[in-house]
């Protein structure tokens, strides 16, 4: 029985040495010799454009600051990506972690594909690690006139991707974490959501409550030369140098895909949602409600996705100080809360000196990935003791009421997913970081940092009035153990355990949390 085992081990071992040595032939990227090169829209031919000339009036009467609508509402935050890129005249460049193959991921594939159609120039730069079943999709869009696709840091190996990382981990655990959506260089969406129906309220089974901001203004070139970077750099490889050639029909394909989505149930929500939405529509008209404030870009060099940056050099050392320096109050929302050792400390730190710092983040229940929140948990005590306020949203049941669509705070959400922070309720950052190790060290983030008390206040008014009658406020007893309370049908009641989980789920993040794997999270 002995020798059969080990015949058997050493079988298993053989085969894995096997497919290792196969991936590792098929790991070696392609050159990107000969790479065609191009660069956002000049200034003049921006201002020329439909957007640039109802935008340039407004923005010139406001010299040196940017205008803003932040897009808190779900659907409203698709529908301006769409109506953007159906009023582009010359330009669209869009920056993306994950694009999904799934209904509001079609339809913004299409709407794309027309821009280019009638002459548009479209740049799709997308993570590779987030475009699951888009291969074909993806290579067949590319091969058409005026639509170029780039994967940043690929997948060789195609299917299974996870296969690549037993030969190329290193460099694949690095992803481009940046969100952008630019038209003709004149209006730009940062913030935290990713393309797909999670992020825009379409899916049945969760919904994730988010944050972007649709920036006009001197931020908005910023953007385009940060695109620009990261389109030219060694990690971002055009899409035939890496899909194989393009299956006949595929293009085809996805239009009958289209075309089946856009006439089924589920989409007659986003059609109206074109038909309703204002943002773009009093951008070309001239009458947007804006707040109009010095904004500044905060974004991590495409170098850092090759591990070619050190400290000093990443995005968190210039965000770092800004929120550790505040004086009086810091409001955070996190999904993925990993503050590590010195975040931790450097949180407590304030805390101590008398800043009222909050947090909200995911509960148990409602986190997507329960490696992270092993990480947040075994910081949690500490963060309290030194007088840090900690709410954790709960799960709701997926989609509610159409006029209550997950807002940053979770109005419907079942899973928090903004990343913003407030200091001493003057200055207000939203983009992609999260506050983790992994967002610090190995991904590549953006957002903006935005120069205004209405907007930090309206946050930080958030945690006063709607956060705790919303969210769990976590708590420590006279004997240092854990509660959590929560307003529930006019009444506060009591956990004395992670609200809404099972025994096997909270055993499972006791046991992650003793890992040594911070750095990965």
């Amino acid at each position: 029985m002995r020798a059969k085992r080990r015949y058997q081990y050493a079988i298993i071992v053989a085969l894995l040495g096997a497919l290792a040595l196969t991936l590792a032939g098929c790991s070696s990227l392609p050159s990107l010799k000969n790479r065609s090169s191009s660069v956002a829209l000049g200034a003049e031919q921006a201002r020329a454009t439909l957007l640039g000339q109802a935008i340039q009036p407004r923005v010139a009467s406001h010299p040196g600051v940017s205008g803003l609508n932040l897009l808190e509402d779900a659907r409203a935050a698709f529908a301006a990506r769409m109506l953007l890129a159906r009023h582009a005249q010359r330009t669209i460049d869009v920056q993306y972690y994950i694009w999904q193959d799934d209904i509001t991921g079609t339809m913004l594939l299409a709407e794309l594909e027309q821009a280019a159609k009638r002459g548009v120039r479209v740049r799709l730069l997308t993570d590779d690690n987030g475009i699951r079943g888009l291969d074909a999709t993806l290579a067949a869009l590319d091969a058409q006139p005026n639509f170029q696709v780039r994967l940043f840091n690929p997948f060789m190996y195609r299917s299974p991707k996870w296969a690549n990382y037993i030969t190329d981990f290193a460099r694949l655990n690095r992803r481009m974490h940046n969100k952008s959506f630019t038209v003709d260089n004149q209006a730009s969406i940062v913030g935290g959501r990713n393309i797909g129906d999670i992020y825009f309220a379409a899916a049945n089974d969760i919904i994730y409550a988010d944050l972007d901001v649709l920036a006009i203004g001197p931020v908005v070139p910023k953007v385009s030369d940060e695109f620009d970077r990261y389109w030219a750099s060694d990690v971002a490889y055009p899409v035939d140098r890496i899909v194989a050639a393009v299956p006949d029909g595929s293009l085809a394909n996805f239009h009958a895909r289209q075309a089946r989505l856009n006439n089924g149930p589920s989409a007659s929500a986003y059609q109206q949602a074109l038909a309703d939405d204002q943002a773009v529509a009093r951008l070309l008209d001239e009458t947007a409600p804006l707040t109009w404030a010095p904004t500044q870009i905060y974004i991590d060099q495409p170098a850092k996705a090759l591990g070619k940056i050190g400290k000093g050099e990443r995005m968190i050392d210039d965000l770092y100080p800004i929120f550790t320096d505040s004086t009086d109050t810091l409001d955070l929302v996190s999904p993925y809360l990993v503050p590590a050792k010195s975040g931790a400390e450097a949180l407590a730190a304030m805390a101590r000196r008398g800043v009222e710092v909050r947090i909200l983040t995911n509960s148990l229940a409602a986190t997507d990935v329960t490696a992270v929140h092993a990480g947040y948990v075994k910081r949690r005590k500490k963060l309290l003791k030194a007088g840090v306020k900690l709410y954790e949203l709960p799960r709701s049941g997926g989609q509610t009421d159409d006029r209550d669509l997950a807002g940053p705070f979770g109005s419907s959400g079942s899973s928090l997913h903004a990343k913003t922070f407030a200091v001493d309720g003057q200055r207000l950052f939203i983009g992609s970081f999260n506050f983790d190790p992994r967002s610090a060290n190995l991904n590549t983030e953006m957002g903006f940092l935005i120069e205004d008390p209405a907007l930090a206040q309206a946050m930080h008014e958030a945690f006063e009035q709607d956060i705790p009658g919303r969210a769990y406020q976590v708590l420590l007893d006279d004997d240092g153990d854990l509660y959590w309370l929560r307003q529930e049908d006019g009444e506060m009641k009591r956990y004395d355990t992670e609200p809404d989980t099972s025994w096997t789920r909270r055993m499972t993040v006791r046991f992650l949390s003793f890992l040594p794997i911070d750095l990965l999270l």
